[in-house]
């Protein structure tokens, strides 16, 4: 990360580095988790879009798991440097942004559902930065193939940018503007949140949800858009835990001792979170997990509060906090512990 404050300015085509006429790297072949091809040609009847949302290891992240999307792969767009590398973005002359490239089959997610997944993942009215990564390679941004796309990014934005507002965020800072070339990024930064699963993400949404999208509240129950309607949604306690990333005392929460099969979902929106046969007595006081039920269940987030480095562990869907994971587990069941707050959990029991 950089913190200068010319990593804030957008620089003009003639200051942009020349670049070369040829990648300076090799691209794999294919996409490490779903196995398809990562460059074209693509499949007939695909889409692409393109969406920037800060550090692209997260951003990559979000979208492979959406039922309709062929492949994706990260990479560079929206600058004047052709073939740029990774050393080059982060310096901050050639005007690219990190980006992700999503190839998906509109007859079965729409590019409106992918606009919903985009503004929901991250906080659009940051400006030239994503959280704590700052720069003009972490802006937001929309590059659209066609009118059709354009007129739905402008269209959803509108939209979310007044959900936003009533939530108490300022305006919305995203570029939109026509894909240009996309480059794609070294091989070691494509699928990376596979390749290693509790590295750097960087990607954290605002809360509020967007109003857009077939499927925007397919899972459980529509997460709250305002701090009003989460209050009203939630207790107090719930509410400081959730919505303030509080930690419940040890061995007060519901769930510290059960040993019942069932699905734990997230008493903020529904989300299914944990499945109680990865359930285990760690001895901490809180509900303890070997694993999640699936990597795009949970976000995570570097958490540098009260003087420490932990990982933080956030609902996908609505963002909320749940608790931490940490490296202290059972070795045979892969050695991590998912320490969360019974308050933030909802227990679903199997039927016998």
């Amino acid at each position: 990360m950089f913190f200068s404050r010319h990593k804030t300015r957008m620089i003009t085509s003639t200051e942009a580095l020349s670049g070369r006429k040829q990648p300076a790297f090799a691209v794999p072949e294919r996409h490490a988790v779903l196995g398809t091809p990562l460059e074209p040609p693509f499949p007939k009847g695909t889409s692409t879009a393109v969406f920037g949302l800060g550090c692209f290891w997260g951003a990559e992240r979000i979208f492979w798991p959406i039922d309709g999307v062929h492949t994706t792969a990260v990479g560079y767009a929206g600058g004047f440097t052709p073939n740029p590398t990774y050393g080059e973005v982060c310096g901050g002359r050639t005007g690219h942004t990190e980006a992700v490239l999503v190839v998906f089959d509109p007859e079965k997610v729409s590019y409106r559902d992918l606009l919903a997944v985009f503004w929901e993942s991250h906080d659009p009215t940051q400006g030239m930065q994503q959280g704590n990564d700052v720069g003009t390679q972490y802006r937001s941004a929309i590059y659209y193939a066609d009118d059709g796309q354009r007129r739905a990014a402008e269209e959803s934005r509108a939209a979310y940018e007044k959900a936003l507002g009533d939530a108490g965020y300022g305006p919305i800072t995203t570029e939109i503007a026509p894909a240009g070339p996309f480059y794609y990024a070294e091989g070691y930064h494509q699928q990376y949140l596979h390749k290693v699963p509790y590295g750097y993400c960087g990607i954290g949404g605002t809360g509020v949800s967007c109003p857009v999208g077939l499927d925007a509240g397919a899972a459980g129950d529509e997460p709250p858009r305002t701090h009003e309607e989460w209050r009203r949604r939630l207790s107090p306690e719930q509410y400081s835990v959730l919505r303030e990333a509080a930690t419940e005392r040890p061995f007060s929460g519901e769930y510290v001792d059960t040993d019942e099969d069932g699905l734990y979902h997230c008493a903020g929106c529904g989300n299914a979170l944990f499945d109680g046969r990865a359930k285990y007595h760690s001895g901490t006081g809180w509900p303890s997990f070997t694993e999640a039920v699936s990597a795009v269940a949970v976000e995570l987030i570097e958490d540098r509060s009260h003087g420490m480095v932990r990982t933080e562990v956030r609902c996908a869907r609505c963002h909320s906090h749940l608790g931490h994971v940490f490296d202290d587990g059972p070795r045979e069941a892969g050695g991590q512990r998912w320490c969360m707050n019974s308050i933030a959990l909802d227990l679903e029991r199997h039927q016998l």
